[in-house]
Formats: C-alpha cells, structure tokens, sequence
C-alpha cells in the first residue's frame, strides 16, 4: 500500500513537472484520472459565469482555479502555485498543456496502423512515445481536428495533449499535409460546377522537383493512400488531393497524366469521375490555385 509520503512525493512531482513546463514557455494544466481536466470551479460550475469572454479564443483562463479545460494551461507560475492550486495538484494524475499556446502542434498517433501511415506520408519530426502510439510535434499552430483520419487526431489551439516527456529528434516546421488533413471537403451544396473551368495542372510558382523522382514519389504516395482507405473513401481522396496540390501543384510539373494516375486510384475504391473533378476542383479553391 503506497503511503502518505509517498503520494505527497508523486503529486509534487506533477507540479514540478509543471513549472519546469512553464519556465520553457509550455502551459501546462493538471488531470485528474481519466486523462481528463478538471471540473470547472464553483463559480463557473455548469457556465455560471456565462463563459469566458474569449473562450473561442486562445488564451489563459481568468479564474483563479483551474477552469475551463484546455483554457486553464498558464505559464505564470505564481498562478501554478498558488493556494487556490494545491488541492488540484494534490489530486492530479497527470500533467498536460496547451500546444497551441507552445507554438505547436500535436500530430496524435492512436495506433500502429496510424503511425505506419505517418512515416509513409508525413516529414520527420519530433516524436513522444504514448501508451497507445505516438505524438508527432511539428513548430506552427492550426485549429485541432478529431478523427482526420482514422487513428489520428490533431491537437494545437483550444486543446490539450498529455505531457508524456520532451520526446526524440528535432522538431520541423508545420508541413502543409497535415493542415490539409483538418480542411473540410465543402458541401455538396456548395460544390463548383461539374465542368471544369481551370486547366488540372498547377501555375509557375517556385519548383521544388530537382528531379522527377520526388513528383512520382508523391503520386505514388497519393495513390497508395486511396488505395488503401478503408473507410471515408470520399473524405481521403479530398485530402490526398489537397495533400498532392499543396506540394506539388503550384510550379506546372504536375501533369495530365499524374493526375490522371490519383483519379484511377478514385474510381477504383467506387468514387465516380464527376466526384473526382469535383474533389479536384474544390481542393484546389482551398489552396487558392
């Protein structure tokens, strides 16, 4: 049976955990069991404080408890260790923090299968070891997203991430695949017209193919990706349409027949041609081409 000394020990280390966070410019915010933040505060229980002015916003919660889930993560620490603290910190299981207030965005890893998916599609990064998968940190912000694909979720602004330690290799800036994956495909409502109206090949931006190869390799990639989906067939062949745009659509390299390749891979898993224009089309209004 763990004693009283003990566990006075344990949750003092959440809280050095914590500042130490805090010095290095992270904010973080304790858990209880469950992973989960703690309850809003008496005042606020059940919004009775009608909810923060900017809790659509990032920034730090203004009760003097912690409140208001993800909103509670400070760097101050004389907030972190102040009376109206303790209780919380003597009955912390964990410690989080705010990735969108670190600069940073958490690329949540809920499975092997998601984590082959990751060294497949997504640049090296930093890494942190969960107890189901990974934690893939990238330098950059965005809004957070659940289930972008599946075993995969993004965690930056207005959520949390479990501090799990400072993980291994360094962290690279924010690739344009992983903000593709949180963009919504449009309503069908809203979707451009079924015939095309602007060539499928990309513009004169600046080249990044110093030779073929790496075009073919993200065509494959792409391929590989709709080939393999077994589940939201639709929304996976958007995003790899946005993820292959993104990269590789802006110099005029991307041809007809690359092109031609992804939607192949599309109508191979059931999507119709009239989709994959479509797909096409509204990926390329998100990225302004």
């Amino acid at each position: 049976m763990t004693q009283p000394t003990d566990i006075r020990r344990v949750m003092s280390e959440h809280l050095r955990t914590a500042l130490h966070l805090a010095a290095s410019g992270v904010p973080p915010l304790p858990l209880r069991a469950g992973k989960l933040p703690f309850g809003n505060c008496p005042a606020c229980v059940r919004n009775a404080c009608g909810g923060r002015p900017n809790m659509k916003a990032p920034g730090p919660c203004v009760c003097p408890q912690p409140c208001h889930g993800w909103a509670a993560a400070t760097t101050d620490p004389h907030v972190l260790y102040s009376p109206a603290w303790a209780s919380v910190w003597r009955n912390a299981a964990a410690v989080a923090y705010h990735p969108g207030g670190a600069g940073v965005t958490v690329v949540d890893l809920d499975n092997a299968d998601a984590i082959v998916w990751a060294r497949e599609t997504l640049p090296a990064t930093r890494t942190v070891t969960t107890t189901r998968g990974e934690h893939w940190i990238y330098r950059g912000t965005m809004a957070s997203s659940n289930a972008v694909r599946p075993g995969v979720d993004i965690k930056s602004l207005m959520q949390y991430a479990r501090w799990l330690g400072p993980g291994v290799g360094a962290t690279v800036a924010l690739p344009d695949v992983v903000r593709a994956l949180a963009v919504k495909e449009p309503s069908p409502s809203r979707r451009a017209p079924q015939m095309l109206t602007v060539p499928l090949t990309g513009g004169q931006g600046e080249c990044p193919h110093r030779t073929p190869t790496y075009l073919d390799r993200g065509i494959a990639m792409g391929v590989q990706r709709i080939t393999e989906a077994r589940s939201q067939v639709h929304a996976t062949v958007y995003r790899t349409f946005l993820a292959v745009l993104s990269t590789h659509g802006g110099c005029g390299c991307l041809t007809d027949a690359h092109v031609a390749r992804l939607f192949t891979a599309a109508q191979a898993k059931g999507e119709s041609p009239r989709h994959c224009t479509d797909a096409w089309t509204n990926a390329r209004t998100a990225l302004g081409m």
